[in-house]
């Protein structure tokens, strides 16, 4: 029990922070819960309480953020969240130009930022290498930023096309029994990529891409017995692949393309007994050069901040069970 003597206050003045945090109590409740103090503030300032040491931590945290950070509009209650949570302050001012600087903006005025450490590595690794591999969990970016990275690429004559595919496990690739024409078989597979094109290109563009072919969204199934050249090639759902549907994408990457395969190993819907191919890829393919592996985690899921408890709460308590089974 800590004795109310024990506790400290400080009052910081802050030219940006302040009003973030005097307007979003969701911004002010991530700090609090990151560096384990009270902020309240007043007409001009933040007052921080709780013990000497973690006051001392966040008022040195905030003012560093609220200098290095000229532009706000990357500051919302994740953001701070997560600087908070990095704990040290040259780390916030070495992250800061990071977060700061949007990596695309969308048709309608949208900045696209890489909001962690974690992310900023899995964008810099598909820029600098042919094929990438990411693991995640559900939230972390891992979908999104690999179809941002697709796009930007395209955008930039990079690549003349843009291959999106995941495994249709749910209905063991056998989409038959669904109605409609394939292409009405097939979207409710491929929302989530058709959703980030639509985002990220604006619906007009994508409908003229994709009818023209230079956007193709289709179930791994139909990679069999092609050769992908010229292209920019996102497997999502990864961890839904068996090892001979991992093999069989791999070896369609063709003349000047890349790749990049992302999942979470978490969520995997083989059935019991069945190796999934991302897992099995990362193990086989690490220390070649041009293929690299990143493993995002929990502090780079960038959704609701309940979705990020959720994730640590399965965590937890799946190493506790597997601790009791060993």
């Amino acid at each position: 029990m800590i004795e109310k003597d024990n506790l400290t206050s400080m009052r910081i003045a802050t030219r940006r922070l302040h009003s973030i945090i005097a307007t979003n109590r969701d911004a002010a409740n991530a700090v609090e819960d990151s560096l384990a103090v009270t902020i309240q503030s007043d007409e001009s300032a933040l007052v921080i309480s709780g013990d000497p040491q973690p006051v001392k931590l966040a008022a040195e945290l905030l003012k560093t953020i609220d200098d290095v950070f000229t532009d706000t509009d990357g500051l919302d209650a994740h953001a701070l969240g997560y600087l908070s949570g990095l704990n040290h302050p040259v780390s916030v001012t070495e992250f800061a130009s990071t977060l700061s600087q949007p990596i695309y903006v969308t048709p309608k005025g949208y900045s696209v930022r890489l909001k962690t450490i974690g992310q900023k590595i899995y964008m810099d690794a598909i820029l600098n290498n042919e094929v990438v591999l990411c693991v995640g969990p559900a939230g972390s970016g891992k979908t999104y930023l690999g179809v941002a990275a697709a796009v930007m690429a395209f955008q930039k004559k990079e690549v003349s096309r843009i291959i999106l595919t995941r495994p249709a496990v749910e209905a063991g690739e056998r989409l038959g029994f669904l109605p409609g024409d394939l292409q009405e078989k097939v979207d409710p597979y491929m929302r989530p990529i058709y959703d980030a094109l639509k985002d990220l290109l604006g619906f007009e563009a994508f409908q003229r891409y994709y009818e023209k072919g230079l956007i193709e969204v289709s179930p791994l199934a139909f990679m069999r017995g092609r050769t992908l050249d010229d292209s920019f090639i996102l497997l999502d759902e990864a961890q839904n692949t068996t090892i001979d549907q991992m093999i069989m994408f791999l070896t369609r990457i063709g003349m000047n393309s890349k790749a990049c395969v992302c999942g979470d190993i978490t969520q995997i819907d083989l059935p019991p007994g069945i190796r999934n191919g991302l897992s099995d890829a990362v193990n086989v393919l690490s220390g070649i050069d041009g293929i690299k592996s990143v493993f995002l985690s929990s502090s780079d899921i960038v959704r609701n901040p309940i979705v990020q408890k959720i994730v640590r709460a399965y965590q937890k308590d799946h190493s506790e069970k597997r601790r009791d089974q060993s």
